[in-house]
């Protein structure tokens, strides 16, 4: 008879500390168990504990490390995860405390990313971030990491750089951001190449899991893997769209956010990220039916002025209304337009394109003139590069009306 083998799934308890009000905490763990539930794991139970600020030394305190103990025992859990990012002492007291594997909500969201980054610059920005994660943890910290073992917290570089010494990290940090600039280059010429076609970018954003991916595939059959999980596409992808009046843009999807995204990330994936700060209009990618997406539009602009990308026009697209109970009142006062949206279904894309389409045509010059027929070349350029209104035949010439980029003024 053959022998059929089961994946062992782990089971880890959720720990958090909060202030009196505990519902930001519980908010947060709800998420932490989503993130959790990505990375390949099982939630066996939650603690949270109410003070005013983490325990410097063990993150929660002996009461309630008494607490986690009895349940790793009472439920057969084989770690547990704090719900903010902690320090290497925090990591090495919990788990002699403990005696299990520790881990934070930086680390699990690193194990997801790992599992998600398919391209070259999608691997080197992952494996950065998990090895400056590591080196900030390295300070009396041999014996914790050389136990981490298999499991969530341990994909991609993790367990086969645990053995490496400060210097070896250091060696391969070096390396890295070595390839990373010379991938950064490339999307720097790419970007420039834009530039010079006059064709203007459209970045989406959002929090992770807000349906940006379905709605750059129902605009232009982009083919961007979609599902319902948090970070289920990491790797940026662009994409032509061509609007009603003529114009072509081009529409860029990025990674998702989420609140307390990790330092190491914001930075292993600024050439990224930085896609937003380039463009010409921001899609921001609301999921209208999650109760907490106020608290999500907050970390999304917060993380937008992290990286100076808050000065260009948004567009705020509450998607998901299908999954919308009777008429919810959805406003933004961050953004220039707001439009309720199925990215889906379809409903409410037609009016989305219309309010980009008229943003962009407000960061263009109107044109009114009368060309000589030997100045035809000209009205192609107009065609090419804005967008024409009104081509008429008279004559003494060709009479245009057009919205065209200030850049090619001076060329027609």
């Amino acid at each position: 008879m053959e022998e059929i083998k089961k994946e062992i799934i782990e089971k880890v308890i959720l720990v958090a500390v909060a202030d009196q009000d505990t519902t930001e905490a519980e908010e947060s763990l709800d998420e932490l168990e989503e993130l959790v539930k990505t990375a390949g794991a099982e939630v066996a139970a939650r603690v949270i504990q109410v003070r005013e600020t983490p325990h410097p030394g063990t993150y929660i305190g002996k009461g309630k490390i008494d607490e986690v103990n009895a349940l790793l025992y009472g439920t057969n859990a084989t770690g547990i995860v704090c719900d903010d990012e902690l320090s290497p002492a925090q990591i090495s007291n919990l788990e002699e405390a403990l005696d299990t594997k520790v881990m934070d909500r930086t680390l699990i969201i690193l194990d997801i990313f790992a599992k998600r980054a398919f391209t070259r610059e999608g691997k080197i920005q992952v494996e950065l971030a998990q090895l400056k994660y590591r080196a900030s943890k390295l300070t009396g910290q041999g014996r914790a990491l050389s136990r981490l073992g298999g499991g969530i917290g341990t994909r991609g570089p993790g367990e086969k750089k645990l053995e490496m010494d400060r210097r070896l990290i250091r060696t391969r940090i070096s390396r890295l951001k070595a390839e990373l600039r010379d991938v950064v280059k490339h999307r720097e010429v790419q970007r420039k190449q834009r530039q010079k076609n006059h064709l203007p970018v459209v970045c989406i954003v959002g929090y992770t899991n807000t349906g940006k991916s379905t709605l750059l595939n129902h605009f232009t059959n982009a083919g961007v893997y979609e599902e319902d999980q948090l970070f289920a596409t990491l790797d940026p992808t662009t994409k032509s769209l061509d609007l009603s009046g003529g114009q072509t843009i081009l529409m860029t999807d990025t990674v998702g956010f989420i609140r307390k995204l990790p330092h190491h990330l914001v930075e292993a994936f600024k050439s990224t990220l930085e896609e937003a700060k380039y463009s010409d209009l921001i899609l921001h990618v609301v999921d209208a039916s999650n109760p907490q997406k106020e608290k999500q539009m907050e970390a999304v602009y917060d993380t937008l002025k992290q990286l100076g990308a808050n000065e260009s026009p948004i567009i705020t697209a509450f998607n998901k209304i299908d999954l919308l109970n009777g008429d919810e009142i959805l406003k933004d006062p961050n953004a220039e337009a707001v439009v309720r949206i199925s990215g889906k279904n379809g409903e409410g894309t037609d009016q989305l394109l219309e309010q980009i389409e008229k943003i962009l045509q407000k960061q263009k010059l109107y044109l009114e003139k009368l060309y000589g027929y030997q100045e035809a070349g000209k009205i192609q350029l107009i065609r090419s590069h804005g967008q024409l209104l009104k081509e008429e035949y008279r004559d003494d010439g060709i009479y245009v009306e057009a919205y065209i980029p200030k850049e090619i003024l001076g060329s027609i």
